[in-house]
């Protein structure tokens, strides 16, 4: 498993560079195979109030499934480390539950990687919970459009996301708004 941790507009110390180090490695116990682990932290001014700190971790399984968190409510870097793996903890709970309940309903036996792996100290009883599924499908019309036009296409809909054929690139993109209030682009990269 390979871990890198990246900071932007904060200075990393040794200390929290292996705290962060120590608490990443243990992921390796719940969710056996995880190929790469990246960690971002930084501080964030705000206008009114005190400063805080973001963490930011990006964990990439060999299956391929990519699991994401992110906490900007702490102050102190360390605090925000804990938070935003208290997140993922959370995810890798429901990501074991649901191939549980998929090995289940197929009736077949759970991957040899997660009998073996242990179990979360608050990993949730999913059982319960109901399977979610996909409720409603929607077929879109395409045409190749720039960025700004998109920009422009999804705020006269009034949505928070906006799927087009980008003309520039000639490939499929998904523009969003993020939570900031500016946009993310979405440009998906065919491997495997």
């Amino acid at each position: 498993m390979q871990i890198q941790i990246h900071a932007k507009n904060v200075d990393v110390g040794q200390r929290l560079h292996e705290y962060a180090e120590k608490k990443l490695a243990r992921l390796e116990k719940y969710l056996p195979n995880i190929s790469r682990i990246d960690l971002e932290l930084g501080q964030e001014r705000r206008r009114q109030g005190a400063d805080v700190s973001v963490a930011q971790v990006t964990l990439r399984h060999s299956r391929g499934m990519i699991l994401r968190a992110e906490d900007k409510t702490q102050t102190d870097l360390y605090a925000a480390v804990d938070m935003v793996l208290d997140k993922l903890n959370r995810q890798i709970g429901r990501y074991k539950g649901k191939r549980r309940r998929r090995a289940a309903d197929r009736s077949e036996e759970l991957d040899a990687e997660l009998m073996g792996a242990e179990l979360l100290p608050e990993e949730e009883d999913e059982t319960s919970e109901e399977m979610m599924g996909i409720v409603r499908r929607k077929a879109i019309e395409i045409s190749p459009m720039s960025e700004q036009e998109a920009i422009d296409q999804m705020e006269m809909l009034g949505h928070d996301f906006f799927v087009f054929y980008n003309a520039e690139t000639q490939g499929l993109n998904v523009l969003y708004r993020r939570k900031e209030g500016d946009f993310g682009l979405i440009q998906p990269i065919f491997g495997r």
